[in-house]
């Protein structure tokens, strides 16, 4: 939460330049509060386990927040219940004429298939254009990340040589962007992919910011100018064991799966997992909720300026 000064306390330049958030106390008086209202568009086959995973980092703020939860109409979930996705999940039908706070487009295990080729990829984009309207600040993140930069500006995604598999070392590149708040210079975050996004192809869009990368897992955090888009291209909200699952289910199945980088002590998969992610995803969720999204949006949300 911000901390409320009076509009001319000399301090206010100094705790600026420190990218400490303040408040004059003029602006906090007028400030109206209500729950925010943030949608999730589920793409994981594993629902309940990331419907967990993301409420987790949005509950950890002082905000209150309201989820609501929307699946894809076109496609069919085949690892969760039908009885859990009809008392929990809506679809952009049920939700189109409602405006919202937030979103979050989660990853999907589709990567390796050309964007056009996912069964619901036309309602996917359905839901991009829906956003430009509906919704103040988006977060994608891995392959939703991917579709969301492709289809709003053409960026594409490329094969990498091996999978990207494990807990990178990250720098922060842009300390002073609100979203960065709090970031040690250097942090970790979980990546599983196959496919990667091209910093120069980033570049090439200056609307587009490059917030944190990584020397092994490339580009990871980026976002607009404006804060309305974001794009989180590896998966800070991962829990303790969720690479481990992964590893150990492919194992199980005779697949040639290498051991997630720096994640077992001593890349030793009979050893402890290093759990040092969770600091930084709780920050980065906290940042967007407070920065981009509570601070930014308007109390009557049918004010909302389009994207």
């Amino acid at each position: 939460m911000p901390l409320i000064i009076p509009n001319e306390l000399p301090a206010s330049d100094a705790l600026q330049k420190e990218n400490i958030f303040i408040m004059h106390k003029g602006r906090a008086i007028t400030q109206d509060i209500r729950p925010l209202k943030i949608l999730i568009v589920n793409l994981m086959p594993t629902k309940i386990a990331t419907e967990t995973q993301l409420a987790r980092v949005l509950a950890n703020s002082p905000l209150q927040v309201e989820l609501t939860l929307v699946c894809m109409d076109s496609h069919e979930s085949k690892n969760t219940s039908q009885e859990h996705m009809n008392s929990f999940y809506k679809t952009l039908d049920e939700i189109q004429d409602q405006l919202f706070d937030g979103m979050i487009i989660t990853g999907a295990p589709v990567e390796t298939l050309p964007f056009q080729e996912v069964d619901y990829w036309k309602e996917l984009c359905q839901i991009f254009e829906f956003s430009k309207t509906n919704v103040y600040s988006s977060m994608h993140i891995c392959w939703g990340a991917q579709a969301a930069l492709y289809y709003h500006f053409g960026i594409e995604k490329h094969l990498t040589d091996g999978k990207v598999f494990g807990v990178f070392e990250h720098k922060v590149v842009r300390p002073f962007t609100p979203l960065m708040r709090g970031f040690d210079e250097l942090f970790y975050a979980p990546h599983s992919r196959h496919t990667m996004v091209k910093k120069e192809d980033i570049l090439a869009h200056p609307q587009i910011r490059i917030l944190a990368e990584s020397k092994e897992a490339g580009v990871h955090i980026l976002a607009t100018d404006n804060g309305r888009q974001i794009f989180i291209l590896g998966h800070q909200e991962y829990d303790k064991e969720t690479l481990a699952n992964e590893y150990f289910r492919d194992v199980k199945k005779g697949m040639d799966i290498q051991v997630p980088c720096n994640y077992f002590r001593d890349d030793n998969p009979e050893d402890e997992i290093l759990f040092r992610w969770r600091g930084h995803a709780s920050l980065l969720f906290t940042n967007w909720l407070n920065y981009y999204v509570y601070q930014e949006t308007p109390y009557d949300l049918s004010t909302m300026e389009h994207k």
